[in-house]
């Protein structure tokens, strides 16, 4: 489907032909000529359809609205003296469209995905959209990276990484049970465990010395700031 990603399109590439895809983060005509912002999932690029190099992608340029998903095909060249944008990664180039393809249309959206003064109950209610914003993306990207350099540097100091059981007996605790009822077992239930620690003791008196694990928390009361 595409031989780049967006934001890897740069200077070393003027002149070659590559292939993107992405939806439309913003489309601006210009007497004739029309500018659309392309993002996929690494940043933004700038595509350019001028009736001087393609008509037909032009006639499709022009039927793009915001959040359109696109297949663009064309050549890199360098943006013109003071045409440079410094806040782009890919804001010295820009790609001169050959074939323009729409592979999905959108509707007319409900908020501006990166306006931060959005209603937080818009949001939520399409938190499909929301999710595109790059606020968003950045957010599971670094947890991303912060879980696989702890999973990398304990593997280095030579721990295990583990997965215990999530269900299990009930064991008496503080905070309420999450219960599961059992399909084979009638009246009888699994519960989220409370007490991780036994699985973990079961590991210490095994002689496994060092293992860690990554693990959700359950807890049947109301919800907190630094918590699930």
């Amino acid at each position: 489907m595409r031989t780049h990603y967006c934001s890897s399109v740069r200077e070393n590439l003027i002149g070659e032909k590559v292939t993107v895809a992405g939806w439309v983060n913003s489309r601006r005509d210009h007497g004739g000529i029309i500018f659309i912002d392309l993002r996929d999932k690494s940043g933004l690029v700038q595509l350019v359809a001028d009736p001087q190099d393609c008509k037909d992608a032009l006639a499709v340029a022009e039927t793009v609205r915001d959040e359109y998903v696109l297949i663009a095909t064309g050549t890199v060249r360098a943006r013109g003296e003071g045409l440079e944008n410094p806040n782009l990664e890919t804001g010295k180039i820009e790609i001169i469209l050959e074939n323009l393809i729409i592979e999905n249309r959108s509707k007319a959206m409900p908020f501006d995905i990166n306006d931060e003064k959005v209603n937080d109950e818009i949001k939520l209610r399409n938190r499909f959209l929301e999710l595109r914003s790059k606020k968003s993306f950045d957010i599971f990207q670094l947890r991303s990276k912060a879980t696989i350099q702890a999973r990398n540097t304990l593997d280095e100091l030579g721990f295990l990484d583990v997965e215990t059981p999530i269900l299990t007996k009930s064991t008496p605790e503080g905070a309420r049970d999450y219960l599961v009822p059992s399909r084979v077992h009638a009246g009888e239930f699994y519960a989220l465990p409370q007490s991780p620690q036994l699985f973990k003791q079961l590991l210490m008196v095994a002689g496994f010395d060092r293992y860690f694990q990554i693990a959700k928390c359950f807890r049947d009361e109301d919800l907190r700031a630094d918590r699930q």
